[in-house]
């Protein structure tokens, strides 16, 4: 398996890869990002929750726009769930051109088949196609409960795919129903799970973790530290999940409320 610094040889000089390994390094000159934000839109969602998430996720786009470098294409996928799962869009739209589409929320909350739909679509031959070199994606889970299926199976077969195992992942609890330690079971790490219980908190922690995210997503890390020792591509991803950790945690302490009122206030 090839390592994550950029592969200047000719195609000829490269190694068979794994077309579902998301280490693998090809030949190119431009790398892509896949930013997957998935987003609860149950009934418990309807009202405040869902009307500041759609406010705040258009006021984030164009901030996401100046994330990476000149040579990143950053891509933005959105999968919903209520009763259904559906993708706002057919296929991973380059953030230059994505436009966000106002979500509705209704139904119960089917996080199990999110996961499962995500898991299916995160390969290869499904969202991740580029030609180009790939970063590991972003993986973005909001919610305001716990899920209404059975999640835990899914989860089992979603953290089998190597997209998701080497991707940068980071929850949001919405409100005081959502469950800290199930969002935990996703990202790996109480470090990269955060809660806001109010519209102020909730539009600042999505830009926060979406643009954190999206910043060590799409940065080259070496594969050596100050020993000199190789890391193996599992200690990379060690590196930037922890780094990802640390830089919501150290926001995270500096934020103050600019919203008292809570979510689950005057319903």
């Amino acid at each position: 398996m090839s390592n994550m610094k950029e592969n200047t040889k000719g195609s000829s000089d490269l190694l068979d890869i794994d077309d579902d390994d998301p280490l693998s390094a090809t030949s190119v000159s431009k790398k892509s990002l896949v930013i997957f934000f998935l987003i609860d839109t149950s009934g418990s969602m309807k009202g405040k929750k869902m009307g500041e998430l759609n406010t705040v996720m258009e006021e984030l786009i164009p901030e996401i726009r100046r994330v990476g470098e000149a040579d990143t294409e950053v891509k933005i996928a959105v999968l919903t769930f209520g009763t259904q799962v559906r993708w706002m869009y057919s296929e991973p739209i380059p953030i230059e051109d994505f436009e966000w589409a106002r979500l509705r929320a209704d139904g119960v909350t089917s996080m199990g088949e999110a996961f499962k739909e995500l898991n299916s679509r995160m390969s290869r031959n499904g969202f991740l196609n580029s030609p180009s070199l790939s970063f590991a994606p972003v993986i973005f889970l909001m919610t305001d409960g716990y899920p209404s299926d059975d999640y835990k199976e899914a989860l089992a077969e979603l953290k089998n795919n190597s997209w998701y195992k080497f991707g940068l992942k980071a929850a949001l609890g919405i409100g005081s129903e959502a469950n800290d330690d199930m969002l935990a079971e996703f990202t790996g790490s109480k470090d990269t799970v955060v809660h806001a219980y109010s519209g102020g908190q909730l539009a600042q922690m999505i830009k926060i973790i979406a643009v954190t995210s999206a910043q060590i997503g799409s940065k080259s890390m070496t594969l050596s530290d100050d020993t000199n020792h190789e890391l193996s591509e599992e200690e990379v991803r060690s590196a930037k999940q922890k780094l990802l950790g640390q830089q919501i945690q150290d926001s995270m302490t500096n934020l103050g409320d600019a919203d008292t009122m809570s979510f689950d206030t005057g319903w």
